[in-house]
Formats: C-alpha cells, sequence, structure tokens
C-alpha cells in the first residue's frame, strides 16, 4: 500500500528540543495525513487532558500524494484534542504548504508541552530552531507572514501561523497558512495559542522518495485540467441559489429555511467579482475564489459556500461586500468562518439585529480580541446558547455547517454520529442527496451508505485529497494510485472513525452526545442499526477489547 515515508518528528515546546522516530510501520499501516495523526493522538494524549494544557498535542502531518505531480493534492492535516468539541478533531488546509513541509524530510510533526514565551518554531530537514518573538503578539495573520519573510526570507506558503483569536484562546480559532487557506473547524488555533506557539515555519532539500503511479496520477491531472466545471469559475459559492431553491439555506439562525437575497450573495454575483485564476499546490483544478469588489477596491479570497450562509442567510445580510469583509476578518484575525459567522448569528438574533452588517462586522473583531461582549461568544454558541436565549443550533459543541440535516436527513444522522460534530465533510452525506443518488428524506435506510461515506472520507483525509475530487478520482484510480483494493482503503478509514470513537468515549462521549437539536424520522432506530454495523456498543460507545484501555496514559507519561 502506498503511504508516506519519513519520521515523526516531536518538537516539545516546553524544553526547546527536537526528536526523530521512525514510524514507517504505522505509516505502512495508516497511510498517512489523518489515520497516522489519529493513530498518535490516540496513544499519545491523555484521555483526560485539558485541550488548554501543555498535556494536548498537535500533529501536523502528510500523505503520499504530495509527492506527486497531481491536482487535487495540494492539501495536508492537523489534528488535535478540540477546545470547541472537547473530543479528537481533524482538520486539512490547503494552499501550497504540504511539500515544503514534505521537503522538512518528515512525515508528521508533534507539537508538545508549551512555551513560556510567544514562539516562532523554524522546521528544516537539519534540525528545528526557537525564536522568541514578543513583538508578534497581537499581530494579523498576514503581519506573521509579512515577519517570516522579512527575516527568514520564507514566504506564507512555508507557514503555519495563528492571529490575534489563536493568541486570546476562541474556541473556533484557526490556524492559517498562505494567509486565507485555514486549518479551520474544531478550535486548533486555539491550541497553538495555548502553547505559545504564533508561527511555525517548514522549509527543506529532504523529499522522501514516495513513488505514485505516474499514469494514474497524470491522467487525473489531466482531467482535472480539462474539465469545464462550474466550480472552476464560482467555487463551492456556485451552488449556493440551488440548495436554496431546491432544499435549505438556513436562515436567520435556523428560523428560516430560504434566504431572499440568496442570489446577491450567491455564485453568480460572486463570479462577478473574482478577478484572477487561483489554485493549491500542483493542482489544474484551480478553483479557488480571489475576488475584488470594483467600486471599494476591496480585495479577499472567496467566499465559498460556509461562509455566504453563516455570515450571509445566517445574519440576514445580502449585500456580497459585507459577507467579503467578514471573510476576510476571519482570515486576518484567524477564526473559522462557520462557527464564527453563525456564532455572531446567534448573538444577533439576541438582540433582533438581524441585518445589521456593520454590528456583525464589530462583534466579530470583539470575539477575535475577546473584548466586550466577544469574550462570552468566543466560547462558542454551545457554552453561550442559555445566556443568549437562543436554542443550541450545535453538535458536540460544533456549530452547524450550511447544509440542513433538518432537510436532508441522511445528512441529519451523519451530525447526529459524527466524532467531529456539525461538519458537512465528515461524511459528505449532502452531496449524494443532492445529486439524487439518495432520497431526503429518512435516515434507517441510509445507514450502510454513512458508514461507507465515513470510512472513505477518512482515508481520503490520509492520502491526502481534495473534498473537490469527487468525479474525478474514482475507487478504480484510487487502487491504481495507492496499490491496494478499495476496500482495504476503506478499512484504514474505518480504523480513523473507531480511534476517534474510543478516545472521544474515554472523555465521556456516548449515545446521549449523538441526540440532535431536532427530530428526524427513526433517528433513534438508525442509530442503533449504525452501531450494530459498526460492531459497537449499544450505548454508542466501542468495546474496550478493541484497544487498551491504558495505552493513551502510559506514552503520555513516558
Amino acid at each position: 500500500m502506498l503511504h508516506a515515508k519519513g519520521p515523526l518528528l516531536t518538537i516539545d515546546l516546553t524544553d526547546r528540543t527536537a526528536t526523530r522516530t521512525d514510524i514507517d510501520d504505522l505509516l505502512s499501516e495508516t497511510i498517512g495525513g489523518r489515520a497516522t495523526a489519529t493513530h498518535l493522538a490516540h496513544e499519545r494524549i491523555p484521555f483526560d487532558a485539558d485541550p488548554f494544557g501543555p498535556e494536548n498535542r498537535a500533529y501536523l502531518s502528510t500523505g503520499p500524494l504530495q509527492h506527486a505531480r497531481m491536482s487535487f493534492t495540494g492539501r495536508m492535516n492537523m489534528t488535535a484534542l478540540s477546545p470547541l468539541t472537547d473530543g479528537l478533531c481533524s482538520s486539512n488546509a490547503g494552499g501550497y504548504l504540504s511539500r515544503n513541509f514534505a521537503d522538512t524530510g518528515a512525515s508528521v510533526v508533534e507539537l508538545v508541552g508549551e512555551s513560556n514565551e510567544l514562539l516562532a518554531v523554524h522546521v528544516r530537514d537539519d534540525g528545528v530552531t526557537f525564536e522568541e518573538v514578543p513583538e508578534l503578539e497581537g499581530a494579523l495573520v498576514p503581519e506573521v507572514s509579512d515577519y517570516a519573510e522579512e527575516h527568514h526570507d520564507l514566504g506564507s506558503e512555508h507557514c503555519v501561523a495563528i492571529g490575534p483569536a489563536g493568541e486570546n484562546l476562541v474556541r473556533f480559532a484557526s490556524v492559517m497558512t498562505f494567509d486565507s487557506r485555514a486549518f479551520g473547524r474544531g478550535g486548533l488555533g486555539a491550541v497553538l495559542g495555548s502553547k505559545n506557539v504564533k508561527l511555525v515555519t517548514f522549509e527543506g532539500d529532504a523529499r522522501p522518495d514516495v513513488e505514485v503511479p505516474a499514469d494514474a496520477a497524470a491522467e487525473i491531472h489531466r482531467e482535472a485540467a480539462t474539465a469545464d466545471d462550474s466550480m472552476k469559475r464560482q467555487g463551492t459559492a456556485g451552488g449556493t441559489e440551488f440548495i436554496n431553491d431546491n432544499f435549505s439555506l438556513p436562515t436567520h439562525y435556523f428560523e428560516d429555511y430560504e434566504f431572499e437575497h440568496a442570489a446577491d450573495i450567491g455564485g453568480n454575483a460572486v463570479e462577478e467579482k473574482k478577478y484572477k485564476k487561483a489554485a493549491c499546490s500542483q493542482c489544474a483544478f484551480a478553483c479557488k475564489l480571489p475576488t475584488r469588489d470594483e467600486e471599494t477596491g476591496f480585495e479577499t479570497e472567496g467566499p465559498e459556500f460556509e461562509t455566504i450562509y453563516s455570515f450571509g442567510s445566517s445574519q440576514g445580510i445580502g449585500d456580497l461586500l459585507d459577507v467579503m469583509k467578514a471573510n476576510e476578518l476571519c482570515d486576518q484575525y484567524g477564526m473559522d468562518t462557520i462557527s464564527a459567522g453563525v456564532t455572531v448569528a446567534a448573538y444577533l438574533k439576541s438582540e433582533d439585529e438581524f441585518g445589521n452588517a456593520d454590528l456583525a462586522q464589530e462583534v466579530t473583531e470583539q470575539i477575535a480580541r475577546r473584548e466586550g461582549v466577544g469574550d462570552l461568544l468566543a466560547e462558542g454558541v454551545h457554552r453561550v446558547h442559555d445566556d443568549l436565549g437562543v436554542d443550541d443550533m450545535t453538535m458536540k459543541g460544533m456549530e452547524f455547517a450550511a447544509h440542513d440535516g433538518r432537510v436532508l436527513h441522511g445528512l441529519g444522522l451523519q451530525y447526529a454520529v459524527a466524532n467531529r460534530g456539525g461538519d458537512h465533510l465528515y461524511a459528505e452525506m449532502m452531496g449524494l442527496t443532492y445529486g439524487g443518488v439518495i432520497e431526503t428524506e429518512g435516515t434507517l435506510d441510509k445507514v450502510e451508505t454513512l458508514i461507507d461515506q465515513e470510512n472513505f472520507c477518512a482515508f481520503r483525509d490520509s492520502g491526502v485529497v481534495c473534498a473537490f475530487s469527487g468525479q474525478y478520482i474514482e475507487p478504480e484510480d484510487f487502487e491504481a494510485l495507492f496499490d491496494a483494493d478499495y476496500e482495504d482503503l476503506l478499512d484504514v478509514g474505518a480504523g480513523v472513525i473507531e480511534r476517534e470513537r474510543h478516545f472521544n468515549n474515554r472523555r465521556g462521549y456516548d449515545r446521549a452526545d449523538d441526540e440532535l437539536p431536532y427530530d428526524l424520522p427513526d433517528i433513534d432506530a438508525a442509530l442503533a442499526a449504525y452501531y450494530d454495523a459498526r460492531e459497537w456498543n449499544e450505548d454508542g460507545t466501542v468495546p474496550e477489547p478493541r484497544f487498551d484501555s491504558g495505552a493513551a496514559q502510559a506514552s503520555a507519561d513516558d
């Protein structure tokens, strides 16, 4: 089976040391990316760790396809104990980081402990250096990139950084790379903030030799380059009006199911403001969205569909420029646009201020700096909904994505069981519904499909392969690329799901945490069927003999 190569690089921020450990046996079983990081996190983070404590560990990991000149591979994974969900969480980001990361020779970088001073950590193929950077306290993400360029001659494509939101432990802070690409969901930026790490750079000339089948990679790259796909013009924003008209675009913090101004902030409107092409590393699909408002000269990258929902329809805001400004604020301050936008929407509902874009942007900045009401809202909807007097529209503490589980019942079931909570990319059941592969209504008949989707997405995140590769990489292509039977690849994904679930079980998660904040048909029976198909206990827990229950604590204490 094709897999990433290179050692685990453990960086101790307390002692300011770095050690490399051979993990080739683990990589051969887990491929790389999310699977490898999840295995390490399960074994090395104590089950009772504090997400903001030094015992939490953050993992950056790449996969074997980052060693190919192939579209849909300019991505990498990050995994840690989430301050937002209080469970294991993985997120991946695009841009140009992954190949610079691979050039250091490492397959996984593990950040442990915490620094007593704000740090920049510089990872090279010949070692790791630590630089105290008190002057970067409170710096916006682009300012951090400028510092790396000026002082180390390294552009943003070599960096991961946090903004003020991460430093201030906003529970949905992002880790940013290339200034506008985010390890977004789950608050991983706050994990780096708790460790006092502002910046990590990667550079080297020691990329391991991973032989990706050239013919399979070339064919996929060719199709990505020649395809006439609306994604190339409008990104995910292109689905806005279709979803609004045919399914649901959550509006006014889930009060309404459609938004009258969807066309004003949707795909055509975004395309009108797109002024050049942009892509991720080695990708000919080029679906990114550099946009400019010609009247004001304001520029950002995006917004994508999720931001159109969170800072648009969810807040009752129908001016695309306002959504663009909010998108840029989140990139600069380092925050997940979904959680930030939905949290601001909950606040606007509590104040009867839907549609007030100026207030929304003011509050967004207050959240990042934990000033005024922002200090409360920085905790996320789940922890503050009672204070606001609104419904808790989250799952496992994570704010819901735009795709509405109240209408797309298969997605609702996905949200219920997902270890990550209210994230649409955990199994992507919405895509099957929009494409007519599965029916909109019903849950019980979708259990097996959901399990296959979960396993596939977890394997794909281990590759690491972009979610937008969809119709361009079929099962037989994955078999050719990874030199393995497709079912064996899905088994790797199944192992990820089970380790995440077991870790969260040991933190107290069980069936009660799979309860949605709304009713769906046959949901109790569907949950039971899902647990049974996974061979888990009736209470949604993984049978203890599957893993050595003391391994994580023992490894972390060593």
